[in-house]
């Protein structure tokens, strides 16, 4: 990581640890916030994949993929626009269904890593387990009224976190002779 991208990884550590912490402290007012920034993520990403399937991958193999990935998650971004007036019961199905599935994907990541020897696999597990209990506790406290904030916000200073840890995180150098 070069100088300047661990300056724009700090500052983008320091923006989200801010907004987390104002979430924390008026949850009323923040689920608007929730739902704004998830269906702008689904819907930016969905454009990014679209993008990114009409310049490159629409001539690789597989490269199909992209283009349906691109186009439900779009789909699903303009979907989750749409929930800012039903129960808060379904963005907390989103979070559940997110933190569970990403959670897993770690785990079996770090349980892979650690079966061809790779090191550096402790953050990535406290990560995986850490959205297993995040979805975990969407779960429990689902006919809460502000559980959607709580978890969003608490997940959104936990990035946060690590994204301050990567900025100063020494970056190896591979040399091919």
């Amino acid at each position: 990581m070069t100088r300047l991208q661990k300056l724009t990884t700090f500052l983008w550590g320091l923006g989200m640890l801010f907004i987390g912490l104002l979430m924390l402290l008026a949850p009323e007012e923040s689920y608007m916030v929730v739902v704004l920034t998830l269906s702008l993520g689904f819907i930016f990403y969905g454009i990014k994949q679209l993008i990114y399937y009409f310049t490159m991958a629409r001539f690789m193999v597989g490269g199909k993929e992209a283009l349906y990935r691109g186009v439900i998650i779009l789909d699903l971004g303009f979907f989750t626009a749409s929930l800012t007036d039903v129960p808060k019961v379904y963005i907390l199905l989103y979070l559940v269904l997110i933190h569970a599935f990403s959670g897993l994907v770690e785990i079996l990541r770090v349980w892979e890593t650690r079966k061809n020897g790779g090191g550096l696999w402790k953050l990535k597990l406290f990560h995986g387990v850490l959205n297993v209990a995040m979805a975990l506790v969407c779960i429990i406290f689902i006919r809460k009224p502000n559980t959607a904030v709580y978890i969003y916000s608490l997940g959104l200073i936990y990035s946060a976190v690590i994204r301050i840890i990567t900025s100063f995180r020494k970056t190896g150098f591979i040399y091919i002779q």
